[in-house]
């Protein structure tokens, strides 16, 4: 998306009332009671699609640096003048960097939400078939996404990064991994490490039992809690990993991280 377009001023009641040489008809003016609806606009990173910014008589809040996010939307999104549907569109969650992330737009509190699905993680071997196995699964939308097997692993080790200004200013914020133990997992007595460092080195650490998390569903397992400013810039590092035990461990599946509002 390009930078805003110039927005043209109204014309004045005389330039309505003129009619051209060739009997075109007047414009119509807005009525008093009426205030004319002006829309700014934006284009698409391909150039030649508008999206609608806010309307200046829209009463809400934009969402925070929503245009800057959207430039990896997979879809085309908000080629619509409609400003309201484009609000459906990043409630309802828009993918991102060929479906290896997703973004949307809680409701109740105009705030940013995200996951890095397990393809926008770094995990330590994820590729040698031995070790892990990439998987498709149905998103509950109907997307297909890619989620992270483990097969056998003694050294667990998987990070993400995510740049800080894309979540909502003055919201708090909790980072969790989606993750499932299946009924088989094994090599899970001793606890993992999730840490979670915030730019300017601000650090949150902790361990976490899986062996006492439910088995066969999808649980999330919280890493820290932050809350944005208007002039926090980097990237947060959010990590899980235990290879000191020397255990092998199996039956572990990673969908993702989940960066969304504390409820």
């Amino acid at each position: 998306m390009g930078a805003t377009q110039s927005q043209e001023e109204p014309q004045s009641q005389t330039q309505f009332q003129q009619q051209s040489h060739h009997h075109q008809q007047p414009q119509p003016q807005p009525q008093p009671h009426e205030p004319a609806r002006r829309e700014s606009w934006s284009f698409s990173p391909e150039g030649n699609t508008k999206m609608p910014l806010k309307p200046w008589n829209f009463q809400g809040r934009i969402p925070h640096n929503y245009e800057h996010i959207l430039k990896d939307a997979d879809s085309s999104v908000g080629n619509s003048s409609s400003w309201g549907k484009l609000l459906d569109q990043l409630y309802a969650a828009v993918f991102l960097a060929h479906k290896t992330k997703k973004y949307w737009v809680e409701k109740k509190s105009n705030s940013n939400c995200f996951v890095l699905y397990a393809r926008a993680l770094s995990i330590t071997w994820a590729e040698n078939q031995n070790y892990w196995r990439w998987e498709q699964q149905k998103e509950e939308s109907g997307t297909m996404i890619e989620l992270a097997r483990l097969k056998m692993v003694c050294w667990l080790e998987v990070h993400g990064k995510f740049d800080i200004g894309m979540v909502s200013p003055g919201i708090l914020y909790q980072v969790s991994f989606i993750v499932m133990l299946k009924d088989s997992a094994e090599g899970w007595e001793l606890p993992i490490n999730v840490r979670l460092v915030l730019p300017g080195g601000r650090k949150q650490q902790h361990k976490e039992n899986l062996m006492e998390k439910s088995r066969e569903r999808w649980i999330e397992v919280p890493v820290g809690e932050f809350v944005a400013s208007e002039k926090d810039v980097g990237e947060m590092e959010i990590s899980l990993y235990e290879y000191e035990g020397g255990m092998w461990k199996t039956g572990l599946l990673i969908q993702g991280v989940a960066i969304k509002p504390k409820n």
